[in-house]
């Protein structure tokens, strides 16, 4: 396969599973902020939203003021953020047009049908209603694209590095999530465990789809040591990053077999793997969640560049 084939399939994946991560943050955003005061507590949930993003350089060089209309402007609709929900389904449909012969029929379909949709939006929603319709929209183009290349394409290359952009993608994004989390979300006067803490750790657990998987494990009450659990270390949960850097490695694996050659990016991601493997959560609170997470990113940043080096360029 060329490398620039191959890059198209690791970026239009990518782009449309932060499409989809983008639409749950602000669904869970907006989902807090309709909470009365006594249970949202006096933190600025849109902010948080922009610091999840990974956008907040971007986002403060252009608006002054991180609220509802700004931040769904910027990370929804805005041309000019090239993250956005819209720019992400552009940039998608861009990289399915270049390599529209190696996907299915099935694919390009819910991909060009996204972006054709997307075009009805305009520049954005016109009321609450319409952006939560927007959102619900956005997760299902995600779900039914992903559905279509799972059901349909040939497990050969291009289908290992289309999931590759899949897994690297989700595992940056739950890991930021747990990070804003425990850092911007809980102010310093609110206890673990109060009311404002179980209304965020739920709509966090909700934003990830993991709201019931949570209850089906623990049968317990909301616990933050224990969604850290969840999201970090349960292979059993397919947004972890323990179930994503067990699926990183699978693939990476077949790509080594079927071209006959191993890299830096597959014993990069082994080594991810098996730190995540033969960590505990007792040892990660210790050392420090925020620490633990910052370096999981790094790390997974510098698989992505690994994956780039070898495969794409």
């Amino acid at each position: 396969m060329l490398s620039r084939t191959a890059d198209n399939l690791y970026w239009l994946s990518r782009y449309v599973e932060r499409a989809e991560y983008l639409a749950r943050i602000l669904e869970a955003t907006q989902r807090l902020t309709a909470l009365p005061l006594a249970y949202v507590g006096e933190s600025n949930e849109w902010e948080s939203a922009v610091a999840t993003a990974g956008c907040g350089k971007a986002f403060y060089a252009q608006y002054e003021e991180a609220n509802a209309e700004n931040v769904t402007d910027f990370l929804a609709f805005s041309t000019a953020n090239t993250s956005s929900i819209r720019s992400c389904f552009e940039l998608a449909r861009s990289n399915a047009r270049a390599v529209r012969t190696a996907l299915t029929v099935e694919m390009w379909d819910a991909i060009n049908g996204t972006w054709l949709e997307l075009q009805r939006y305009g520049n954005g929603a016109s009321s609450r209603e319409e952006f939560s319709r927007f959102l619900r929209w956005v997760q299902e183009s995600s779900l039914r694209f992903d559905g279509s290349a799972y059901r349909t394409m040939l497990r050969n290359d291009a289908y290992w590095f289309s999931r590759l952009g899949v897994y690297v993608e989700r595992a940056d994004n739950t890991a930021r999530i747990l990070d804003v989390k425990y850092h911007l979300l809980l102010p310093d006067n609110e206890r673990i465990g109060g009311p404002l803490d179980y209304f965020q750790w739920a709509a966090i657990l909700r934003s990830v789809s993991a709201h019931t998987s949570y209850h089906w494990v623990y049968k317990e009450n909301l616990k933050p040591w224990l969604i850290a659990d969840l999201l970090i270390l349960k292979d059993e949960m397919p947004r972890s990053l323990a179930s994503c850097y067990e699926a990183i490695v699978r693939n990476l694996d077949q790509i080594a077999s079927a071209y006959g050659r191993q890299g830096p990016a597959q014993r990069l991601a082994r080594g991810i793997r098996a730190r995540l493997q033969n960590s505990k959560m007792d040892g990660i609170f210790q050392r420090g969640l925020h620490e633990f997470i910052g370096e999981f990113i790094g790390e997974n940043n510098r698989l992505g560049s690994a994956i780039t080096e070898q495969f794409l360029i």
